[in-house]
């Protein structure tokens, strides 16, 4: 038999309420139709639940089994509902997060502990990739990606100014090998290159002149798919790296790297986060994208 649920609803209700008006105003009814609707429930189950009198009303044996057994779970559907509604409008629950290792350290990272003691209740949890990210399909609430070229059905935010690229080495590295004053004499260095996880392709080496793009196809022995694994091997003076001039930052200011090239270099657009346009008012993630833009 199919699960009368309407029904079972309204006989909750009466025998919550005590009376067939009391459970009409409960569910904004009418009370003739809450006594139609309880007649075809006992119908469909073959007894009667409830005795009526002129005073009162009171359950059948069937009643109270029915209601031990149905009331709990309406409880647990009117507390699923509830929760439903709150969710994603309270500074609580999780936000699931697709981001590139790049945009964790130069901006996500340093926020995650002020965003914690300002939001304790709200957990973060971080799917580093460097793809753009099915987000409803991963079910995912957000992703991150340099510029806001996105799919229609998205809505795109921008958190940072254009991010300053560059060529780095360490100084040991150039006192050996020279340093290299055009992005052509690169071809005669031993250059680090990033492999891009997903696609299993080689980042490109662009460079800018007179407001041209074009790339070099640098070699060299050594290629990685992660970002600190290449900063690592340039300050190990194992090659040239081309990142993020932000990604480097603690190494620059530690002389661990020098930056060349720098009038050739370009610039990357912005860092963006990314979500479906169904998220724009769920509250954790209004406050995350509120607390990374900053004032």
């Amino acid at each position: 038999m199919r699960l009368p649920l309407s029904t079972l609803e309204i006989f909750d209700a009466i025998a919550r309420e005590g009376s067939f008006k009391g459970a009409a105003n409960r569910l904004g009814l009418q009370p003739s139709t809450v006594s139609h609707q309880l007649k075809t429930l006992e119908t469909q189950l073959g007894t009667a639940l409830i005795i009526r009198t002129t005073r009162s009303l009171s359950l059948t044996e069937a009643g109270r089994a029915l209601l031990r057994g149905a009331g709990p779970a309406f409880d647990q559907l009117a507390d699923a509902v509830e929760s439903a509604k709150a969710t994603g409008h309270e500074a609580r629950g999780k936000l699931r997060l697709a981001i590139p290792e790049f945009a964790y350290k130069i901006l996500v990272g340093p926020a995650v502990k002020s965003f914690r003691k300002a939001y304790p209740e709200i957990e973060l949890e971080f799917s580093f990739t460097d793809a753009f990210s099915d987000i409803l399909g991963e079910e995912l609430h957000a992703g991150f990606r340099l510029g806001d070229r996105i799919t229609q059905d998205m809505v795109a935010i921008r958190l940072t100014p254009p991010l300053q690229l560059g060529v780095f080495a360490s100084p040991d590295y150039l006192a050996q090998y020279g340093t290299p004053e055009h992005p052509g004499d690169l071809l005669s260095h031993e250059c680090i290159r990033y492999r891009f996880q997903t696609s299993g392709n080689l980042a490109p080496w662009t460079f800018v002149n007179d407001g041209t793009t074009y790339d070099v196809d640098v070699g060299g022995h050594l290629a990685v798919n992660t970002l600190p694994a290449s900063v690592d091997l340039a300050v190990q003076g194992q090659g040239l790296i081309l990142t993020f001039k932000a990604y480097c930052k603690d190494a620059l200011d530690a002389g661990l790297l020098q930056s060349v090239l720098e009038p050739h270099i370009g610039e990357t657009p912005g860092l963006y986060i990314y979500f479906p346009r169904e998220y724009r008012a769920m509250m954790p993630l209004r406050l995350f994208v509120e607390h990374l833009k900053g004032p």
